[in-house]
């Protein structure tokens, strides 16, 4: 009899509730929402994208040295781990709304004086600012987005960083075209000059977006937040489990409703490391692998080297003259923008783990074929034209199929999966660990070439997505469609288990249930 009344009980809600019985409309606000916060992104990609064909006048105007020019080129993922290690702490100081404007009040003092450069040194400082307004965008675009969007589109709009880094890496390249027929002295400063004008724009424009309803809840502004839940949740009811849920994890009694509440715990980043590194229950533990691990492969496996010197592989493929040569590179950023589009009206549909795998799978084929291609064209002494078709033709299926999972994902799954209290210095770690690996692959790449040919730092790469594709495998569970709140549910197991057919990973642990960001015995 007991048995009969368990089945025949009612489950309580949640708001997987929302998602599985009909598919909301798209709600319109959290669009846009997350699309001006994530236009942030654009910054990096721009750089990125100019600096590969910018390098190659400056490189003659200021007559500097290969070693020059790499470490030009990648230095700024250094740079930005200042911005990316303060904006944590200044996202929860003085909101996430108010950190996008600040990252974009920064790149336009850093493109300006990029753009003005007279010599070497002074171009640096230039990039060393603009380095600290791409970590702020970095870390606190993909944060607030997540905290914004609905569960039920969270995974279409958290992928926008990444759409649109790949948009300013399309947009740099066209730059460098438009602007190569300038006289030499005036064309690249002109090609990381004009970076300014999208950060004006960007920032006047972030004006217009709320708060994140989460920094509010934690800043104790309960009726702010639940108006903000409102507008963008996909019901009421919907947004009254969102704010249930986040009131949890700040703290707040379930049954306080007032305006304004007093939050007894501060969440201004106190003790927060420890949670995350020193003692970390089984399940924060898992988590902090997991955004580090995807951060670290995903630059490890090359990316930054195909796009910031695709002009350079495709005069070892033997391309020659600098018009083919940059709209080779032009080829490059549409083909990443067009498959960034695919993922993102996807990722919701097919979810994180099966599109990831797919995409690392296709970038060691792609990494693979290409290395073959090149030590062929490079041992021949005659021109090949399939080689050449082919190194083309994989340099671009690379950029594809990392576009399609490995690009977007990695902001997204990282954005979603730590709690509350974590989340703004767990996302800043994840940054700061993807523009170190980014770093030093971009101020390697020529050296690595030379010391063992572009073929072989191919191989390498190919070598280090194969490894990636194992540990996603393993440590990375599904996501999708869970909020921000259950993601503990996932954690805490090295394997990723799958789910059974509600949608439920099969034997949960007890460790699951614990709190995450607090260190509760078992």
């Amino acid at each position: 009899m007991s048995e009969s009344k368990v089945v025949e009980a009612k489950p309580q809600k949640n708001i997987q509730d929302f998602d599985s019985k009909k598919k909301p409309k798209r709600n319109s606000y959290a669009f846009a929402c997350a699309m001006l916060a994530s236009m942030t992104s654009i910054l990096l990609g721009y750089d990125i994208g100019v600096m590969s064909g910018a390098a190659i006048y400056i490189k003659r105007d200021l007559k500097v040295s290969d070693t020059q020019i790499e470490v030009m080129m990648g230095i700024i993922n250094i740079y930005s781990l200042i911005g990316s290690c303060l904006a944590g702490r200044t996202s929860d100081w003085i909101g996430r709304r108010y950190t996008i404007v600040f990252a974009g009040a920064i790149f336009f003092v850093g493109a300006l004086l990029m753009g003005f450069s007279p010599n070497y040194a002074f171009l640096m400082f230039g990039r060393f600012i603009a380095g600290i307004g791409i970590g702020y965008a970095l870390m606190i675009a993909p944060v607030y987005t997540a905290e914004v969007s609905p569960a039920s589109t969270r995974g279409f709009l958290t992928s926008f960083p990444e759409v649109f880094i790949n948009s300013g890496i399309l947009l740099g390249y066209v730059s460098n075209f438009a602007f190569s027929k300038l006289s030499l002295q005036l064309g690249w400063r002109m090609m990381l000059g004009v970076g300014a004008i999208p950060s004006v724009i960007l920032a006047v424009g972030v004006l217009a977006m709320p708060e994140s309803p989460r920094w509010l809840v934690m800043r104790g502004r309960l009726g702010d937040a639940i108006k903000v839940l409102n507008k963008t949740s996909d019901s009421k009811e919907e947004a009254q489990l969102r704010l249930a849920e986040i009131k949890q994890a700040a703290g707040i009694p379930e049954d306080c409703n007032d305006d304004v509440v007093q939050v007894k715990t501060k969440n201004t980043g106190e003790g927060v490391w420890k949670e995350l590194f020193v003692y970390p229950t089984p399940a924060v533990r898992h988590i902090v692998i997991a955004a580090l691990g995807i951060h670290f492969f995903q630059q490890a496996s090359g990316i930054d080297a195909v796009v910031l010197y695709s002009p350079k592989i495709f005069e070892k493929a033997g391309i020659s003259g600098d018009t083919h040569l940059l709209l080779a590179t032009i080829a490059v950023g549409f083909v990443k923008t067009v498959f960034i589009l695919v993922a993102t009206f996807n990722l919701d549909r097919f979810g994180r783990r099966p599109m990831l795998l797919t995409s690392v799978g296709g970038m060691v084929i792609s990494l693979l074929t290409l290395a073959v291609s090149l030590t062929i064209i490079d041992h021949s002494k005659t021109k090949l034209i399939w080689a050449i078709a082919l190194s083309i033709a994989t340099v671009l299926s690379y950029v594809a199929t990392f576009s399609i999972g490995a690009g977007p994902i990695t902001w997204v799954y990282s954005s979603e999966i730590f709690p509350l209290r974590l989340r703004a210095q767990g996302a800043a770690m994840g940054v700061v660990v993807n523009r170190v690996t980014s770093g030093v692959i971009s101020m390697t790449f020529l050296s690595l070439e030379k010391a063992i040919t572009i073929g072989g730092a191919f191989f390498l790469f190919g070598g280090i997505a194969t490894i990636a594709w194992i540990f996603f495998y393993i440590m990375l569970p599904e996501t999708q469609g869970k909020t921000l709140e259950e993601m503990g549910e996932s954690f805490g197991k090295i394997w990723a288990k799958p789910k059974n057919a509600k949608g439920v990973e099969d034997g949960n642990d007890r460790v699951s249930q614990v709190q995450l960001g607090t260190n509760v015995s078992t």
